[in-house]
C-alpha cells in the first residue's frame, strides 16, 4: 500500500455505494474529492459533498474544503493547468485561477459552473425543488460519529440522494468514516452485517435480491510504515489506536466491582440493540447496589414477562424503547442507576453497545 489511501481497489468492484472506513488522516477524503474533481475535468460531471450539519459549509469550513487539492497542485494537474484554485460561494465550489492584467492588477477568473455542491442533512427539505442532472458522484464524509446521529438520519440521507438522483442510474456514492464507533446505524440500515468482523484491507460486497444495488465496504489497510504524526499519539490509551492504526475506537468502561452469587440478583432486564442482546442484572450485596451488564448468549426465555428495552416498536406491555425516558416509578429506578453511574460492564465492547443505545434513547 502507498503512503495514502487509493480508491483503486474499491472502484474495481463497480458498486453503487462505496462505504470506506479506517484510520484518521489516511487520505480517504482527499481521494474521493480528487475523484470528483477528475470527473468534472474529464466529463464536466459535477459532484455533491454531503455532511450532517449545515455548519460544515459555513465560512472557513466550506471555503477550505478543497485546500489540500490546491496546495498539492492536484487542481492544476487534473485540469491540465486551466485552473489552479477553488472559489466557494453559497454551498457551491467553482474552479478558478489568478491572472495579472496589463496594469499589474491580479484578477480572479472563475469557472462559469460549479464543480461541486454542498448538501447538509439538516437542510434536506430546502433542496427538494432544485434539479442536479449533472451530479454523478456523491461524497458523504464523517458518516460515523460518536456524538450522536440525527433522528431518522438514514431516511434523511436517502431523501437527499433522491433529490440529487431523481430518475437517473448513473450516480456513484462514497460514504467515508473513521473507526470511531463500531455501532453506526448505517451498518444496520444497509444490512452490512459483516462489518464488525472485517479485517483491515478487506473489501466486502453486498447484493440485494434481484436488484442492481450493490454496496462495497472497505476497511482500509493501515500504512505499514505509519504516519510521521503517529508519535504524538503514542500514549498508553487504547482509544488512540484508532488514530494511528485504524483499530476501532472503544471507550474504557467500569467492570464489575465485586464477586456476587445468583442469590444477590434482585431483578433482571434486557437491552436489544443492533442485533446485540444484553443481560442486565440489578445486584444488591452488602453495601453494594448496582447494575451489571453482560452479553446474553442464549435466546430470551420469558419474552411475555421480562422487561425488554428495544429500539423496535412493540405493543406488548413488558417492552419499552427508551430507557432514559421512563414512564413508571419502576423504570425511573432503573434509569437512576445510569444517572448515578452505578452501572458496570463485563467488557469495554459491552459498554460501547450501551453507550450507543443511550445515545439513541436521547436522540
Amino acid at each position: 500500500m502507498g503512503k495514502y489511501y487509493s480508491l483503486k481497489n474499491i472502484l474495481s468492484r463497480n458498486a453503487t455505494y462505496n462505504f470506506i472506513f479506517g484510520e484518521r488522516s489516511n487520505g480517504k477524503t482527499f481521494a474521493c474529492l480528487q475523484y470528483g474533481v477528475e470527473q468534472y475535468a474529464k466529463n464536466h460531471k459535477q459532484f455533491a459533498v454531503v455532511r450532517r450539519w449545515q455548519d460544515d459549509f459555513t465560512g472557513k469550513r466550506g471555503a477550505t474544503m478543497f485546500d489540500a487539492l490546491v496546495s498539492t497542485g492536484e487542481i492544476s494537474r487534473l485540469t491540465k493547468g486551466t485552473w489552479t484554485n477553488v472559489y466557494y460561494y453559497g454551498s457551491r465550489w467553482f474552479l478558478c485561477r489568478f491572472e495579472e492584467d496589463q496594469k499589474g492588477k491580479t484578477n480572479r477568473i472563475i469557472d462559469e459552473t460549479p464543480f461541486a455542491y454542498g448538501f447538509a442533512l439538516t437542510a434536506e427539505s430546502h433542496d427538494k425543488s432544485t434539479a442536479y442532472p449533472n451530479i454523478t458522484t456523491v461524497v458523504f464524509d464523517e458518516v460515523i460519529t460518536r456524538n450522536g446521529y440525527l433522528p431518522d438520519e438514514f431516511v434523511l440521507f436517502m431523501n437527499t440522494l433522491s433529490t440529487i438522483i431523481r430518475d437517473r442510474d448513473d450516480v456513484k456514492i462514497f460514504m467515508l468514516g473513521n473507526t470511531i464507533n463500531k455501532y453506526c446505524p448505517y451498518f444496520d440500515e444497509m444490512g452490512l452485517t459483516h462489518v464488525p468482523n472485517m479485517t483491515q484491507g478487506e473489501i466486502s460486497v453486498y447484493t440485494y435480491g434481484n436488484t442492481k444495488l450493490t454496496v462495497a465496504v472497505e476497511y482500509c489497510k493501515p500504512n505499514a510504515a505509519g504516519k510521521p504524526s503517529d508519535h504524538y499519539f503514542a500514549f498508553e490509551n487504547p482509544r488512540l489506536k484508532m488514530v494511528t492504526t485504524g483499530s476501532w475506537e472503544i471507550g474504557i468502561y467500569p467492570h464489575c466491582p465485586i464477586k456476587y452469587a445468583p442469590k444477590d440478583i434482585i431483578f433482571n432486564f434486557f437491552i436489544i440493540f443492533q442485533r446485540e442482546i444484553l443481560h442486565c442484572e440489578v445486584v444488591s450485596k452488602d453495601e453494594h447496589n448496582f447494575i451489571f451488564i453482560h452479553p446474553k448468549t442464549t435466546p430470551l426465555k420469558d419474552t411475555d414477562n421480562d422487561l425488554i428495552y428495544t429500539t423496535e416498536f412493540s405493543s406488548r406491555p413488558n417492552y419499552r424503547r427508551k430507557l432514559t425516558k421512563p414512564t413508571t416509578p419502576f423504570e425511573k429506578k432503573i434509569a437512576a442507576y445510569f444517572i448515578r453511574d452505578k452501572v458496570f460492564y463485563s467488557s469495554n465492547a459491552v459498554g460501547e453497545v450501551v453507550r450507543n443505545y443511550l445515545e439513541w434513547c436521547n436522540n
